[in-house]
């Protein structure tokens, strides 16, 4: 018996098995997935294991979330549970990928306030990180041979990766200029020259029009007017929603965006509070951006975490779910299959260069190197899913961390020099 499609009528009982198993997945990858390894984790699962999507369309969702304003790791979750659930599954995969980062950083902050520390969490991540950009490094390779078949498709891909790891030029300004040059070699020659040269003319105006203003002028940029004493509750989410809304770049800039409004123009927190929840946030699986919870904590409590935690990422449930119908409708255009094809090898370079600049921080010493190794040889091998090899990272981080491995590590290490110098 054929299987009823997603949007069968109430009276099937099929959405009610579906919706169940997206909750499932979604949950189970945010409670798994640590910083960039967002992305392999949900390509391992959703793409690679279950092909809700294939590659290529895979790659289309990450060139659409990293072309947006706010948390490309929600916006991807999102759009992934639209294609296996349409209106409801993109709302469902958001949430119950969210959820877990929330709690975990509820319990975390609780305990940060408590205690003032967390290092069995940080001895767990010692193992965790590098496991996950194993795994990373696997869905950057999967994605790849999905996405570039042709050599212009390589040159584009090289090109991006190059602008990425060697300039400032935003990602967003990279993908539109991948997409031009994709219209120019696989539609028409005359419309990829006119828009390209249109986007060189936008930038060149951007930087004279910056020269001259002194400033980088940006809509959220704009600081709140708060009362005396203090922010109020809905003034919180007023400010974290603009945040999501407006804020380009991804995790990295949003972060750096909030230390700046946070810490210096409202003075919410101070600097080691800020610096305290960005190690908070690095022990809390999910989107990095749930750091707008611990504010919200330091502020008002439970309240204040949950407004701030739903303010931030609400504007990706409206942006993503408004935008996604038109896309689907303008599939069949010519002109927008050769814009994407030219996208998707340029966001394979950004990735790579995400997995060069994220490797040395997530394995800082030779151990951690051998354990991210193992973890691409294991998943190639042996097709291991994320979850076991992140479980394992984290108890291995935890022995390896134990004061007694660490002593035996040394001796081992300092007996192995001696071996080899003689």
């Amino acid at each position: 018996m054929t299987e009823m499609p997603i949007d069968a009528p109430p009276s099937t009982n099929t959405r009610a098995v579906r919706l169940p198993e997206i909750a499932r997945i979604f949950l189970k990858i945010g409670g798994m997935s640590y910083g960039v390894g967002i992305i392999g984790i949900m390509q391992s699962e959703v793409q690679e294991k279950r092909q809700w999507i294939g590659k290529e369309e895979f790659v289309e969702g990450l060139a659409l979330v990293n072309m947006l304003p706010g948390p490309p790791g929600a916006q991807l979750s999102i759009f992934l549970g639209h294609a296996k659930g349409s209106l409801i599954g993109g709302i469902l995969a958001g949430v119950c990928f969210i959820l877990p980062a929330f709690f975990f950083m509820l319990a975390l902050s609780a305990a940060y306030v408590a205690f003032g520390g967390l290092p069995t969490m940080r001895s767990a991540f010692y193992g965790i990180g590098p496991v996950v950009v194993g795994i990373f490094a696997v869905s950057v390779y999967r994605l790849g041979k999905a996405a570039i078949k042709e050599h212009s498709q390589i040159a584009i891909g090289v090109a991006a990766a190059g602008v990425m790891f060697s300039t400032s030029v935003d990602l967003i300004v990279t993908l539109l200029a991948a997409g031009f040059f994709g219209i120019t070699i696989f539609n028409s020659r005359r419309t990829g020259i006119i828009l390209l040269s249109a986007l060189i003319t936008m930038i060149a105006g951007y930087y004279v029009a910056d020269y001259f203003l002194l400033q980088h002028v940006v809509l959220a940029a704009a600081p709140l007017r708060f009362s005396p004493g203090g922010p109020r509750l809905w003034e919180v989410g007023v400010f974290f929603f603009k945040v999501g809304a407006f804020t380009f770049g991804g995790g990295l800039s949003m972060l750096a965006f909030m230390q700046e409004q946070v810490v210096n123009q409202l003075g919410w927190l101070t600097p080691k509070e800020f610096v305290d929840g960005l190690a908070v946030g690095q022990l809390t699986p999910g989107p990095p951006l749930m750091l707008a919870a611990f504010i919200g904590f330091k502020l008002f409590g439970i309240a204040g975490a949950a407004v701030a935690g739903a303010a931030i990422f609400l504007p990706s449930f409206l942006m993503i779910l408004s935008i996604l119908p038109l896309l689907n409708k303008m599939k069949h255009l010519q002109w927008l299959r050769a814009f994407m094809r030219g996208v998707g090898p340029a966001v394979i370079g950004a990735l790579a260069v995400s997995l060069v600049q994220i490797a040395p921080h997530a394995a800082p010493d030779v151990f951690t190197w051998i354990l991210m190794a193992l973890t691409v040889g294991v998943i190639l091998l042996r097709n291991v899913g994320p979850l076991p090899l992140v479980a394992s990272g984290a108890v291995i981080g935890l022995l390896a961390k134990n004061e007694f491995v660490e002593r035996l590590a040394e001796w081992a290490w300092s007996y192995a020099q001696k071996l080899v110098t003689g």
